[in-house]
């Protein structure tokens, strides 16, 4: 696709635009997620405590995550709405506000975590495996600014339109971590610390090839001390949703955190890497759904920059019809294969044990899966539209109000144990999308009234 046709197509039929760039998103985060699988798989054959200490560094790691979506969520919206309006002299100013504020924040949170990564891992209950989780840590969040940098340059990339170039950045990721993953962990005999450099080396590949692709003039959308012109604005336009958003993972992090303490207090250190090893899946899973709301922040962002809400309104529609079928789909195939997948986890005599809690997990948890469109496709209205703290709120009610206390009650309080955690999840899903989407829809309707 021409970063032309990208910018005709998102500036039309929203129903297009969605299916047009969440295509490519989805073949790009698929391929990550099918990583991210591959790499428990690798790391699973050094033992339960392996893959337990990488279920204790993940939720910092989410934080990150988390972050370098915020700041690609800020840019696409931002730059978006610049779009919209007609004015690229502000979408060149916001990309390159968005690469400044990345930079800086990379380097603060690289000696922050690396300063506290230890008792960190202690304060999260993984004592028992705290050797492993350093190893792994420690190399992780070297490298943070190869984390955040792919992110933001993402949606800065998907503004315009262009979704392909994300496409190859993600897979090329992708395929060089499963590529070293068993060079690094076993032939190089690196073990767990080989699986963190994989990650870090692949990053930095793909970040010294996108930073290529605007310095060249590849894209539509430049970036540079030349286009950059101070404003507060225009920090604050990006940093508005870019806040909020990463604040959303800090609080699916902390909530992960906390779940992995009740698993912990109820089941021991198994069942977090239970956890670890299905919630992979789930990720994997629901890719497609993420893949359509990442693409919905932009389209939104370019109709409520032009000021056509009706097509803010079709977006938001089209999209949780389009993310219900998939995920119906995804839910059933789960459940079904749910045995044989636990096996890819369980496939040396160290994990074996693990293989029929891996199921019972996935076949709960499928639930998951098709609750998940109306809250987070009505998320990304929010922040498309530059209303990052309500998509914020929205994720406190459903992860704090709804997740965490289902999972307490159902698994201590009713003694359900690690099954209840599992219930607590979709229990927590149903009701959090259930008033994201009513929001949602309010929201909408408010904005057609006032311009009618």
């Amino acid at each position: 696709m021409e970063v032309s046709e990208g910018i005709e197509i998102i500036r039309g039929d929203p129903r297009r635009a969605l299916i047009k760039l969440s295509g490519p998103l989805i073949v790009a985060m698929l391929l990550t997620s099918i990583y991210n699988l591959v790499d428990a798989v690798w790391v699973a054959g050094l033992g339960g405590e392996a893959l337990a200490a990488i279920g204790f560094v993940t939720p910092i790691y989410m934080i990150l995550v988390g972050l370098s979506n915020g700041l690609g969520a800020g840019a696409a919206s931002s730059v978006s709405r610049c779009l919209g309006a007609g004015d690229e002299e502000g979408m060149n100013n916001s990309a390159s506000h968005t690469i400044i504020i990345t930079l800086a924040v990379s380097i603060i949170l690289t000696v922050i975590i690396e300063i506290l990564l230890r008792d960190t891992l202690i304060a999260l209950g993984a004592a028992g495996a705290l050797k492993p989780a350093m190893e792994y840590g420690s190399v992780v969040f070297a490298g943070t600014l190869f984390t955040l940098f792919p992110g933001a340059a993402y949606g800065i990339l998907r503004s315009e339109g262009d979704a392909r170039r994300p496409m190859y950045a993600m897979g090329l990721s992708a395929v060089l971590n499963m590529v070293l993953d068993p060079i690094l962990i076993y032939t190089a005999g690196w073990g767990i610390a080989g699986a963190a450099w994989a990650t870090v080396i692949s990053q930095l590949l793909v970040s010294v090839l996108i930073l290529f692709w605007f310095l060249s003039g590849r894209t539509f959308t430049s970036i540079g001390l030349s286009h950059f012109r101070a404003d507060r604005g225009v920090a604050w336009s990006i940093l508005s949703v870019t806040i909020p958003g990463s604040a959303e993972f800090l609080v699916m992090s902390l909530v992960t955190a906390l779940l992995n303490w009740i698993l912990t207090s109820v089941a021991g250190t198994s069942a977090v890497a239970v956890y670890s090893a299905g919630w992979r899946i789930v990720m994997l899973a629901i890719v497609p759904v993420i893949s359509v709301a990442t693409a919905l922040v932009s389209v939104s962002g370019v109709a409520y920059g032009s000021r056509n809400f009706r097509n803010l309104e079709v977006a938001h529609g089209y999209s949780i019809r389009l993310g219900l079928l998939i995920a119906g789909a995804t839910a059933a195939l789960t459940f079904v294969l749910a045995p044989w997948i636990a096996w890819i986890f369980s496939y040396s005599q160290a994990s074996s044990h693990l293989a029929p809690r891996i199921t019972g997990f996935l076949r709960v948890i499928c639930l998951f899966y098709i609750f998940l469109p109306p809250g987070i496709m009505s998320g990304s209205i929010f922040q498309g539209a530059g209303r990052g703290m309500t998509s914020l709120m929205l994720s406190v009610i459903r992860q704090v109000l709804l997740v965490a206390v289902f999972a307490y009650l159902l698994a201590v309080t009713l003694g359900l144990g690690e099954a209840g955690v599992w219930w607590g999840v979709v229990a927590g899903d149903i009701g959090g999308s259930l008033v994201a989407y009513l929001w949602a829809r309010l929201f909408i309707g408010r904005l057609r009234r006032y311009a009618a």
